[in-house]
């Protein structure tokens, strides 16, 4: 008889303990006990935030994970690679893409379809799969899961966008001739590279907030791309109506209508945003002008929401 069956009689035996009452006790069956070092709430988070990362990214994993992150990434860094050989090409050094808008039809396209196909990789799988409870079984707390979540999602976003932005820069100033030049084209990426934060961090937190509330793919990514689509969608509707209503499109000033139909969508609320920081390329809305400040107040708000109820949903979620 081998030892573990020999334990294990021995433990179903009601005479196992000595004394004959029936009621049992523990034996060692020789499994080795975990002697390392057991690492804290710190180091579980930067493994579930890099993990996360990679996910969004779909590295580690089959071919079909990967063909969304890379045709959105190709397709966005697309138009900085054409500038670059334009640049090259006409001698007259002139960047035609504009760092702060970048191509905003393009970006707001791409970054839709990124955010609904990605944004559910990074937590309705875990719902679908009720991994949560493993998660929470550990010594970190209900806050960790969303904010290592977010952070990556938010590196990834962030990736998404200024990677692009780099290119345009590194393109262009390897055109370019004389330390004055290179200073301009860096003044004019700052900005740029501070706005891309901006979008990452509003579009990470909601499109992660919509796909949390169902662990099942097709509809956490459906749930994502309504979200978006419709707001821009209804946003753009009725700028559209208000630059072409009460005669202002004669007199070539915008309505309120047009000024402020932008804060209805993350998309508008960004571009107005930057209109009202200072912003001179025309986008995707005309510039609020005096409203101004109600899209920055419309830009906390959405990253209120975002993160905060993000932060909410997972004090709540079910962990059964």
């Amino acid at each position: 008889m081998s030892a573990s069956a020999a334990a294990e009689g021995a433990a179903m035996s009601p005479t196992a303990n000595g004394n004959g009452n029936g009621t049992g006790v523990i034996h060692d069956i020789g499994y080795r006990s975990y002697e390392g070092q057991r690492l804290g709430r710190g180091a579980i988070g930067r493994a579930l935030t890099w993990h996360s990362l990679r996910s969004a990214f779909g590295l580690r994993r089959g071919v079909k994970a990967k063909i969304i992150p890379v045709i959105t990434f190709v397709i966005l860094c697309a138009p900085a690679v054409v500038n670059a050989a334009a640049v090259a090409l006409s001698g007259n050094h002139v960047r035609q893409i504009s760092y702060d808008t970048y191509v905003p039809s393009l970006r707001i396209v791409v970054m839709l379809v990124f955010l609904a196909a990605q944004a559910p990789e990074l937590v309705s799988r875990d719902l679908r799969s009720h991994t949560l409870p493993l998660y929470f079984a550990r010594p970190i707390r209900r806050i960790d899961y969303p904010v290592a979540k977010l952070t990556a999602f938010f590196l990834a976003c962030l990736i998404m966008l200024e990677i692009p932005l780099l290119l345009l820069y590194l393109g262009t100033v390897a055109q370019v001739h004389g330390g004055s030049a290179v200073w301009t084209e860096t003044r004019a990426l700052i900005p740029g590279l501070l706005l891309g934060a901006a979008w990452a961090l509003v579009l990470a937190s909601l499109g992660l907030l919509v796909a949390s509330f169902s662990g099942k793919r097709a509809f956490a990514t459906g749930g994502v791309a309504v979200f978006f689509f419709l707001t821009f969608t209804l946003a753009s509707l009725l700028t559209h109506i208000g630059l072409n209503s009460f005669g202002h499109a004669a007199l070539g000033a915008p309505s309120a209508l047009a000024r402020l139909a932008g804060l209805i969508s993350p998309f508008t609320v960004l571009d107005g945003l930057r209109q009202w920081l200072g912003g001179t390329t025309v986008g995707q809305i005309p510039n609020p002008g005096s409203l101004g400040p109600a899209y920055g107040l419309a830009f906390l708000v959405f990253l209120l929401i975002g993160i905060g109820g993000l932060i909410l949903r997972y004090r709540k979620v079910g962990v059964a």
